[in-house]
């Protein structure tokens, strides 16, 4: 899925050069939409690290630490991919830019457990 996500951005900064660069001759707004479009995707290429206490959770993205407390989230529901942890008492189309995806790993070892620390904590299933 990363060669094809490359894949995608490659031929997205190929288009944008040739209208930008060549068509607008702005070469300025090629670098700034590369740029940010670039830094989106960091999420799936930066490891991250969770750590589990009694009252909150820490996560380690690349260079930014995020400490939530488990009070801070109303439910939590399963994703493709892992774990979302809303801030409401129900999922919300805001849950991916107010809450927490917490992403298993390829195996899911710690699945079990970490539904366990979720249902003590947080309690509500959604």
């Amino acid at each position: 899925s990363s060669t094809i996500l490359i894949a995608f951005i490659a031929i997205i900064a190929f288009s944008l050069w040739r209208i930008a660069v060549i068509d607008w001759e702005m070469p300025l707004f090629y670098y700034l939409f590369v740029g940010i479009f670039v830094l989106s995707f960091t999420p799936y290429f930066i490891a991250t690290t969770y750590e589990f206490y009694e009252d909150k959770i820490i996560v380690y993205y690349w260079v930014i630490k995020v400490e939530k407390k488990y009070s801070d989230y109303g439910c939590y529901y399963f994703d493709k991919k892992g774990v979302m942890l809303s801030t409401f008492k129900m999922p919300r189309r805001l849950d991916s830019f107010r809450g927490l995806n917490i992403r298993f790993t390829r195996n899911q070892l710690e699945k079990k457990r970490l539904l366990e620390i979720l249902e003590e904590k947080i309690g509500n299933k959604a």
